[in-house]
């Protein structure tokens, strides 16, 4: 039996990104392989159609492009951390159906998946846990969730298209809580400047319910961050699609052209922050920006 999808519910945002990397797999077979995105959505009793048609426009290409190049990017971060911490907590915030941790598995670390209790219970129904993993509905602004994560082992933290939603007040504070609680852990997430915020609110976020995009969490200069607490021991930036692995001569000339608003526009980021090991440890700073 199926798993029924509604129009214009949560758990319809939820299928946008899953459909994204199933549709970028498809096109792009060389840059990306998700079939579980695939199977996923073959257990879906919803119809694709309309957003498939939208995803196959050279701009709905680039959406998923998009989509796929981000979780190719956090698991990178990921697995970068495991290399030296490999019995390490590895946490998804806002995981909707994202699979990442079973990507990055290495047989030893333990997977720690976080989003409300109405998302989690989806995800239960499509992604439930496998071993050494845990699907927690919590919401990600009340800190109880930090009690349930063992990081005996280390921990890295990631975030995808999560933030977007959140005031700026409020990552802070969860920001701060996180670098207290898990000393040497990682964070990585996904950002993008005012204008990038602005824009989306006359899209996705729009369609949410937030217009106030003032408020939002965006970063025009990512290395404020390092005055948001002395826990943090680094902040690093590279650029969202060219900065893992770049895809820039592997795409078409519309593609080309929306790769460099990204990076010189709108600034969309991967940003990295190290949680000092210790209270009272000195603060360093490194970035690798933007390819010309």
């Amino acid at each position: 039996m199926k798993y029924h999808i509604e129009k214009n519910s949560i758990q319809e945002t939820l299928i946008i990104p899953l459909f994204g990397r199933k549709i970028c797999s498809e096109h792009f077979p060389d840059l990306f392989s998700d079939p579980s995105a695939e199977r996923i959505c073959s257990m879906l009793d919803y119809d694709f159609s309309e957003k498939q048609k939208l995803m196959e426009s050279q701009a709905g290409l680039f959406g998923a492009l998009e989509v796929a190049q981000r979780q190719y990017d956090l698991a990178f971060e990921v697995k970068e951390y495991l290399k030296s911490h490999p019995g390490a907590a590895v946490v998804n915030l806002g995981c909707g159906l994202d699979d990442t941790f079973r990507k990055v598995d290495n047989g030893q670390c333990l997977g720690y998946n976080i989003d409300m209790p109405d998302v989690i219970a989806v995800r239960n129904e499509l992604l439930p846990a496998v071993e050494r993993e845990v699907n927690l509905g919590c919401d990600l602004n009340d800190d109880t969730w930090m009690n349930e994560i063992d990081a005996s082992g280390g921990a890295v933290f990631f975030a995808s298209g999560v933030f977007y939603y959140f005031e700026t007040d409020a990552v802070k504070t969860l920001f701060r809580k996180m670098a207290s609680r898990f000393p040497g852990a990682v964070l990585a997430f996904d950002c993008c400047n005012r204008r990038g915020a602005k824009m989306m609110t006359r899209t996705w976020l729009k369609g949410a319910g937030i217009t106030d995009v003032n408020a939002l969490f965006s970063l025009d200069d990512p290395m404020i961050l390092k005055s948001w607490s002395n826990h943090f021991s680094s902040v690093t930036v590279k650029s969202y699609m060219r900065g893992y692995r770049d895809i820039y001569p592997k795409v078409n000339f519309f593609h080309k052209l929306m790769i460099r608003f990204c990076d010189s526009l709108v600034k969309m980021v991967i940003v990295k922050i190290t949680f000092d090991k210790s209270a009272n440890g000195k603060s360093s700073l490194s970035g690798n920006y933007y390819p010309s």
